[in-house]
């Protein structure tokens, strides 16, 4: 069966619906960053997500080419995630989207290195003819934060956030926005086909514990 990580690492990414405190590792990640409202029709937003999936699905698929990536394994793409933050906002501001900075991101192997991936970029743009430069490899390490899983569409999310925060704040902590710790949602159902009632998407923010 192919390494799942949703399934062995349900702690990131199957939290239940009540806030938990979590210390999320190092991990390597595909990314594209960009601004705008991400339900622009033909957006920066959605472009970003062809990038992804491109190489993404290159670095999954690569068994079956020459390319050998050492210690490969086969795994299932992980979901979509995304990191937000705007100007002057402390979190986010889901009533004007169109002032949105984001990093788009898609989980790889620790196996993949620059190597590969520069292996990937070739190959994914001679086969779709697309530009992929906007594609990086980077690690992010997100440390302490609290997190949990909403369920219902993604502009509800703020209640969620509260309860979030409330929680963190009972247990001594407080939010620990900055330049390279943001909100992060991690996408569990597609929203082009789930009922947006049902809809699954982990939210998690950083925090830090108050100083006695």
């Amino acid at each position: 069966m192919p390494f799942d990580f949703k399934k062995e690492y349900r702690d990131l990414y199957q939290p239940k619906t009540r806030p938990s405190i979590v210390e999320v590792p190092p991990m390597r990640f595909l990314t594209v960053e960009g601004t705008g409202d991400p339900n622009e029709e033909d957006g920066t937003y959605k472009h970003a997500l062809e990038l992804l999936y491109g190489i993404a699905y290159t670095l999954k698929m690569s068994y079956k080419t020459d390319h050998v990536i050492d210690g490969f394994y086969q795994y299932v793409v992980p979901p979509l995630e995304g990191f937000w933050w705007q100007e002057g906002v402390r979190g986010v501001d889901y009533a004007n989207k169109s002032s949105f900075s984001w990093v788009s991101a898609i989980r790889v192997p620790e196996f993949v290195d620059n190597d590969d991936f520069a292996w990937a970029i070739e190959a994914a743009t001679a086969k779709k003819k697309l530009d992929f430069s906007p594609v990086r490899l980077a690690e992010i390490d997100e440390g302490l934060c609290v997190q949990c899983m909403h369920i219902g569409p993604y502009d509800n999310e703020p209640k969620t956030v509260a309860a979030m925060h409330e929680f963190a704040e009972s247990q001594g902590f407080v939010p620990d926005f900055s330049d390279v710790r943001r909100h992060h949602e991690i996408y569990l159902s597609d929203p082009r086909k789930a009922n947006p009632a049902k809809m699954k998407t982990v939210v998690r923010h950083p925090i830090r514990r108050v100083q006695p």
